[in-house]
């Protein structure tokens, strides 16, 4: 019997998120994360949730896992709010 290993696209769709539209958990200061070179956020959320463009940080919320590496690895302090998400809001895992 062979088992297909899952990448993490089909992994994080296992995954149910209930967004908090109100109340983000985690917001960034974007004109803080432009000072920084080296942009860790980009290679190390597991939910690749920060992304580049124009030369821009973006970040989306809405499938965050709640790890909170993006708060450990971010050296200029560009993520100005991280917290768990309100009571029935975030991840639910649903595998592993």
């Amino acid at each position: 019997m062979t088992v297909k290993k899952q990448g993490p696209e089909e992994l994080l769709g296992l995954d149910k998120f209930t967004v908090d539209e109100e109340e983000p958990h985690i917001v960034i200061d974007k004109k803080i994360c432009a000072t920084c070179k080296e942009k860790p956020c980009l290679v190390i959320c597991p939910a690749v949730l920060y992304t580049l463009k124009d030369g821009e940080i973006n970040f989306d919320y809405a499938g965050c896992l709640e790890c909170g590496t993006c708060r450990v690895m971010c050296t200029k302090k560009g993520i100005t709010k991280w917290t768990y998400p309100r009571g029935t809001f975030g991840v639910t895992f649903r595998y592993g």
